[in-house]
């Protein structure tokens, strides 16, 4: 499944240089289509342009063209296309057929063929063919497969030999190099597994044991056509197809069954031997080797060794460090074969240790399972102590000016007040590397011990999460749901605001889940709040698909996040303090740590005597260059 488009990229990365041009195409295009009339043209017309071709001295023409049916539009037309053929080095093709046609009945004619060994080769059999009429046949030199097997529509093998009926016979392309040669005899030297080739004289073509070739295609090139009908007009000179090995085909609209290459371009099915002629005489071959399958099952085992070995040892990040760097192998191994013109299967390999990744993460993560069960086993000895539990929570949250003490490049500063001895709020910052850091607030549903538990539990895992995977925060959040969402009993839900800022160019990416807008702070400006509808809380919705967003960050600019309790806190006579509130305090924001204390002070005058109905939690970051 994986290992063809392995393959195909291998080849976009290194596609084939044209270093020679040993082939050049006739073809039939629109204008000579427009100079001609339209195709099929009488065989008086295809006789004049092969003896054209003939007469340039070429040192073999390959006909990629296929004339069944009489000529009925003048009589003798037949014949004078025989006539230009015979005595001349044309090679006409053969097309194979996966059904029986009683049209053609007796065994096509072709080269002899000799292997050296009594090995019965797996070659491709068709079981009939179609060739041109009789007499023109007989007047060739030559007949060879215009035939390729396109399961997925794209060419990435041909059979240069197969079987039609019990008939040995090469393709186009090795018909031509036999002719243009003069060898006698096709020879077919097999030496056990892969290692077979096409004899040519002193000319050996590796191909696999089946009798396929792997072309490695070049990028289409216009220069290697010339228009029939400048060959016709005497506008194309000789010397353009003197000793040139010669295709002729059809690639006027509407007449062309264009032909898909790994490369991602669609060119002339002719085009595909030409390129096939230019590796001959480039010796630029693709052939999987004998040895392959014991190439990739040691890959294998020694990946799944040194994971097996490593994983368990080392942290996650660490682990999923080491995947990398085993596929990274992979690939190297893969596209260094392909430089020197190996097919190594990487894909397999690499499957396999994804496999044994996934079952070292599971025991992993079984194992993190049980630590978080004895964790909460732990909390539920310590219930009634709430006051420890008060020093546990604000314990886990981080002190953002001692963690980014000396930081230049932003500030950022935090608060959380719960509204009772404990509380389900939190808030969170760290670097996910040298450059990017990562920041959330959080409010669980409900208030006291039981969302304060959840709130541990929530934000141990966010952090595990967006340090293992470094992925967006739209992605984590994801994954954050999912996991959280497995050991939650109670059903609670968790709004989350995350962001991650990128301290070399004030890049914002952010991802809300059902949290309250945080508010862009510009020195000058009205404060905006930063809508994005992100998702719904986490464990409210399964597998749901979290959204990040981006926003860039001028210098100067801050984010202040909070939670509801600052907006809903009420004043003895039930009034809320509001968003227009704090829009106007926000607009004489400053550094984060002053911005923070004048919210913090004026929700408090605001509030008076009332009792604290909810968390209170700030978090506010500003870039600074």
């Amino acid at each position: 499944m994986w290992r063809e488009p392995l393959f195909d990229a291998y080849q976009k990365l290194l596609p084939r240089p044209r270093a020679s041009a040993p082939a050049i195409i006739v073809e039939i295009d629109e204008p000579s289509l427009e100079a001609h009339g339209q195709w099929p043209w009488p065989r008086t017309a295809v006789a004049e342009l092969m003896s054209a071709i003939a007469r340039a001295g070429p040192a073999a023409v390959g006909v990629d063209l296929l004339f069944v049916e009489p000529d009925r539009s003048a009589p003798g037309a037949d014949a004078a296309l025989a006539q230009a053929l015979q005595g001349r080095k044309f090679v006409l093709g053969i097309a194979g057929l996966d059904h029986p046609d009683r049209r053609f009945r007796v065994p096509p004619r072709a080269a002899p063929v000799r292997q050296s060994s009594a090995r019965e080769l797996p070659l491709r059999r068709f079981v009939a063919h179609l060739q041109s009429r009789p007499e023109i046949d007989r007047a060739a030199a030559g007949r060879g497969l215009i035939s390729v097997d396109t399961a997925d529509r794209v060419i990435r093998r041909v059979p240069l030999v197969a079987r039609v009926g019990e008939v040995t016979v090469p393709a186009l392309s090795v018909e031509m190099l036999r002719v243009a040669a003069g060898v006698p005899i096709l020879g077919i030297d097999e030496r056990g597994g892969e290692r077979v080739a096409l004899v040519l004289g002193d000319v050996a073509i590796p191909v696999q044991s089946d009798g396929t070739f792997r072309p490695y295609f070049g990028p289409h090139d216009q220069a290697r056509f010339v228009s029939a009908g400048d060959v016709l007009s005497g506008a194309a000179g000789a010397e353009l197809l003197r000793d040139k090995l010669v295709l002729v085909g059809v690639t006027g609209l509407g007449l062309l069954d264009f032909q898909a290459t790994p490369l991602g371009e669609r060119i002339p099915g002719v085009e595909i031997h030409a390129q096939i002629l230019e590796q001959v005489f480039d010796r630029t071959y693709l052939h999987r080797p004998t040895g392959a399958a014991l190439i990739e099952a040691g890959l294998l085992l020694a990946a799944g060794l040194a994971l097996v070995a490593l994983v368990p040892r080392v942290r996650a990040h660490w682990s999923v460090s080491l995947l990398a760097l085993v596929l990274a192998l992979f690939a190297a191994v893969g596209l260094a074969a392909f430089k020197a013109g190996r097919v190594i299967d990487v894909a397999g390999p690499a499957l396999g240790a994804l496999a044994v990744f996934g079952a070292l993460l599971a025991a992993t993560l079984a194992e993190a399972d049980r630590q978080r069960r004895l964790l909460r086993e732990a909390q539920a000895r310590v219930a009634g102590e709430l006051e420890a539990a008060r020093r546990i929570q604000m314990g886990l949250l981080p002190a953002p000016r001692v963690r980014f003490a000396g930081e230049a490049r932003f500030s950022l500063d935090a608060r959380l007040e719960p509204a009772r001895v404990v509380g389900g709020d939190f808030y969170d910052c760290f670097m996910l590397d040298a450059h990017r850091l990562f920041f959330t607030v959080a409010d669980v549903s409900g208030k006291g011990l039981p969302a304060s538990l959840f709130m541990a539990l929530s934000k141990s895992l966010l952090k595990s999460i967006a340090l293992r995977s470094g992925a967006d925060p739209g992605a984590i959040l994801a994954q954050a749901s999912a996991e959280i969402a497995r050991d939650n009993a109670e059903s609670f839900f968790v709004t989350v605001f995350a962001g991650i800022l990128d301290a070399r160019s004030g890049t914002l990416e952010f991802c809300n889940a059902g949290h309250e807008p945080p508010y862009l702070c510009r020195p000058g400006r009205a404060p905006e709040r930063l809508e994005h509808p992100g998702g719904p809380p986490l464990c409210v919705i399964e597998g749901f698909a979290y959204a990040s967003a981006r926003r860039r960050l001028a210098p100067g600019e801050s984010l202040c996040v909070i939670t509801d309790g600052v907006t809903d806190a009420m004043d003895p006579s039930g009034s809320f303090y509001g968003r227009e509130r704090l829009t106007d305090l926000l607009r004489k924001a400053g550094d984060p740590a002053s911005t923070l204390n004048v919210v913090r002070d004026d929700v408090r005058r605001f509030t008076g005597s009332t009792e604290q109905a909810d968390d209170l939690t700030l978090l506010c970051v500003r870039f600074n260059s």
